[in-house]
């Protein structure tokens, strides 16, 4: 003989299917973002742009986004690969590394914005990490599957992080060359991410044009733990230097060990 359930009143069924249905639109809507991203260039740009700021601007939360900010033009979204990466992607329709609109004479400086945005890594892995251990990176035109611009914020690598702690205290605005994870890769240390301390500007000014710009790699770092007191490390490669890359997301950490360690 069966043993029946008792039977539930009508609201909380209603409430119990509520729940069921939000937990399957989530899902979906996880599912085919990550089906979206895998065949379309412009998913990034559409999930900003169709989803996050309308939604933002409507109800005041940045939908599928962490986080939409109107007024500096980007939003912040929560990569689908890795433990703790996040994405700066501006708001505006800006393609990548080469586009003229980074270098325009008011651009957003979007280095300064996700910088700044490192909390959300280390919210996610549930402690603060010392500056030499986050990084923001950006590939080439020819190395990426997105065709809206968009910053990788994460952890380093720890081997890349010692490699790189001979350059704490080089003298700033002078670059000089690092063989890292077999690549040859340029290293500037300087004291901001502004104006013209710009990672953009500090790369276009031999690499002038989009075409010189479109093969371009640039990962900035703490030079030390506190980047505010050590100042920042631009690190750049290209795909025209010998044994360059045009991606240097390779130096990051996208499983985020380091915020493991004791």
């Amino acid at each position: 003989m069966k043993t029946l359930m008792p039977a539930l009143p009508q609201r909380a069924l209603l409430r119990h299917g509520a729940r069921i249905a939000a937990a399957l639109a989530l899902a979906l809507a996880a599912s085919a973002c990550a089906r979206l991203a895998a065949v379309d260039s412009n998913a990034l740009w559409k999930i900003v742009d169709l989803r996050c700021v309308p939604s933002q601007q409507a109800t005041g939360t940045p939908g599928q986004c962490t986080f939409v900010d109107l007024n500096k033009r980007y939003a912040i979204l929560k990569d689908i690969v890795g433990r703790s990466q996040h994405l700066l992607i501006p708001t505006d329709r800006i393609t990548g590394i080469e586009s003229p609109l980074v270098l325009a004479p008011h651009a957003q400086d979007y280095w300064v914005d996700a910088w700044d945005s490192r909390t959300y890594v280390e919210k996610t892995v549930k402690r603060s990490l010392p500056d030499n251990q986050l990084s923001l990176e950006i590939n080439s035109q020819y190395r990426r599957s997105q065709n809206q611009l968009h910053i990788h914020i994460d952890c380093m690598r720890a081997d890349i992080s010692e490699a790189l702690a001979r350059h704490a205290k080089d003298s700033p605005d002078e670059w000089r060359w690092e063989t890292l994870d077999g690549n040859r890769y340029r290293i500037m240390r300087v004291s901001s991410l502004a104006g013209a301390d710009n990672p953009f500007r500090i790369v276009a000014r031999d690499n002038q044009g989009a075409a010189a710009m479109a093969m371009q790699t640039i990962l900035v770092t703490g030079a030390g733990p506190s980047a505010d007191k050590d100042g920042w490390l631009i690190v750049n490669s290209g795909i025209d230097v010998d044994n360059g890359s045009g991606s240097a997301e390779g130096l990051q950490d996208h499983a985020c060990r380091v915020a493991n360690a004791p």
